[in-house]
């Protein structure tokens, strides 16, 4: 059977799984429980700290399903690589159109500050008027490249570094699960390395994994590590 790296395969899967955001969980269950949703979000915050994993989980609930891998109503783009006038021009077009299954048309776009000056104006159009039917999620690591009539169209919510504590009890639950032995201060060493990224503490993770074996300690941390 194929490996499944930590990150994915302890990949949140609703809202009370997400760590260390819960000024911005509450939130958004409050809008769905209150039919309070908004037509555009602005999840912006360090990266690894769980901002496209909440908009994924936000989509899903939205529209009621599952697996958001087999909706048609649920549409991810990479701004990175899907960054100009014609990539938006086709996505205006097809926000039109009506959600085939669920009840919204979501787009979750990643990286958004990468998008050129002409893409953002075609955006703009959209987010002005937008159909009913049609919900934006827009991811970032750095909010301040976005032009602020974006911003200004869309709920802004601040994604926080992970403390150290809360990576290490997550690296707990993730250890006993996988039955290694492990002690503190190495778990320690990780949350700290990792920076407040819960995506960087799972990869070294697993590469103490690689190298440890069943038993992680100190002085095999601080060699994978360094």
């Amino acid at each position: 059977m194929t490996y499944k790296v930590l990150a994915l395969k302890w990949r949140p899967a609703n809202f009370d799984e997400i760590i260390g955001q819960d000024h911005i969980t509450k939130s958004l269950k409050n809008a769905i429980k209150f039919n309070r949703i908004s037509h555009a979000f602005t999840f912006s915050g360090p990266r690894g700290v769980g901002k496209t994993t909440t908009a994924r989980i936000l989509a899903k609930e939205l529209n009621s399903i599952e697996d958001i891998n087999s909706s048609f109503d649920i549409i991810e783009m990479d701004a990175a690589s899907n960054r100009g006038i014609d990539e938006i021009r086709s996505l205006r077009e097809n926000v039109l159109i009506a959600p085939a299954h669920g009840r919204y048309k979501i787009y979750i776009i990643d990286e958004v500050h990468m998008l050129t000056k002409e893409a953002f104006n075609a955006l703009l159009k959209t987010l002005e008027e937008p159909p009913g039917h049609v919900v934006f999620i827009l991811a970032t690591t750095d909010p301040y490249k976005m032009p602020s009539t974006i911003l200004s169209r869309t709920q802004r919510y601040d994604f926080r570094r992970l403390s150290v504590d809360d990576i290490k009890k997550q690296l707990i639950i993730i250890l006993k699960s996988e039955n290694k032995e492990f002690n503190d201060e190495s778990l320690a060493l990780i949350a700290r390395k990792a920076d407040g990224s819960m995506r960087d503490a799972l990869g070294y993770l697993d590469q103490v994994m690689n190298y440890c074996g069943n038993e992680i300690n100190f002085d095999d941390v601080q060699n994978v590590l360094g």
